[in-house]
């Protein structure tokens, strides 16, 4: 297809349909107001993925934004790489050029968590290596939900329950925006469909050992009792706004507790221990983080149950995310584990 024709296939396939104008419109206006000079995609070759790669293009006709489009290739299914030459092919319809990274690394333990870790190294490092600090995922409405129910099932506090935000930090330069979370899965299938015409399906999603596979199957039990994803959503918005409160309590104690000297972090282990459970918990991920530049927060049971040997009179030793948990002195020492 010409540049001509597929600009045209992607301007009509917005503009045809009042309810994906509104959508392409809603995307416009959070890239409007970020104003960044280039971004890097996220594609799978799902529906939600190629959406997002679609109105991505379309926002560059729009203005002088570029856009990087990248999909990981984790060889985990025995189609992956014809998969990924396939969406390659799709989005070539559309004058996208999709760049495919393979990932060398064996996933054999908690393949959809370490497969999702491995892959966000590998986009970062892309981001990197090309001078972008920004990238774009394409978590819709449902997956928000679904994060909800799952973080609800592991015993999560407030931090967990409000689920993912717009803006999350991958590591230190780089951004991770959800400019689709707040748009219905329906949506991103209709226009896949629309531009690129199929979309490919990913056969995990319909597997029942994954728990997010089982959270998904109760969307339609739920609405058939009247409880409603949007009713949902709005619970963890209000949820988002007392973490908001919280977050800046939060910084106040982090800059009274936390004390980083050479490569280790120190914890007044006798203040510690008089802040309730959640702050606790708020505490030792933001060391590790700091610690370890790692954005991704440990399994909040991983560390309560921490948390309950360091309140052990006899606790000598643990370890955590990668870092060892010591006692110095009157301090909480954490230090980088060694590999």
């Amino acid at each position: 297809m010409s540049k001509k024709n597929s600009n045209a296939n992607l301007r009509n396939g917005f503009r045809n349909f009042k309810d994906l104008s509104l959508i392409f419109l809603n995307f416009k206006n959070k890239l409007d107001r970020l104003n960044k000079k280039s971004y890097t995609v996220a594609v799978s070759g799902g529906p939600d993925s190629l959406a997002l790669a679609a109105l991505s293009k379309a926002y560059s006709h729009t203005k002088k934004t570029k856009f990087r489009y990248v999909l990981v290739d984790h060889g985990i299914r025995q189609n992956s790489t014809k998969e990924a030459k396939q969406v390659k092919s799709l989005l070539k319809q559309s004058q996208i050029n999709l760049n495919i990274i393979l990932n060398k690394k064996k996933i054999t333990n908690n393949i959809q968590s370490t497969a999702r870790n491995i892959r966000y190294k590998i986009l970062s490092t892309y981001c990197r290596k090309n001078n972008i600090n920004s990238l774009l995922s394409a978590h819709n409405l449902e997956d928000q939900v679904e994060t909800f129910f799952i973080r609800l099932s592991r015993g999560s506090g407030l931090r967990g329950l409000s689920s993912m935000n717009f803006l999350s930090k991958i590591d230190k330069k780089i951004n991770l925006y959800r400019p689709l979370l707040d748009t219905k899965k329906k949506f991103l299938i209709k226009i896949s469909k629309n531009i690129f015409g199929k979309y490919i399906k990913d056969p995990s999603n319909k597997d029942f050992k994954y728990l997010r596979t089982k959270i998904r199957s109760l969307k339609k039990p739920l609405e058939n009792s009247g409880i409603e994803y949007e009713q949902i959503i709005k619970s963890i918005n209000n949820l988002a706004i007392s973490k908001a409160t919280l977050d800046g309590y939060l910084k106040k104690i982090y800059k009274s507790t936390i004390k980083k000297k050479n490569k280790e972090i120190l914890l007044n282990l006798k203040v510690f221990k008089e802040y309730n459970r959640e702050v606790k918990i708020a505490i030792i991920n933001e060391s590790i983080k700091r610690l370890k530049n790692n954005y991704y927060n440990p399994r909040s049971k991983k560390v309560q149950n921490l948390i309950k040997k360091i309140e052990n009179k006899n606790f000598k030793k643990s370890t955590l995310s990668g870092c060892i948990f010591t006692l110095k002195k009157d301090n909480l020492c954490l230090k980088v584990e060694k590999t």
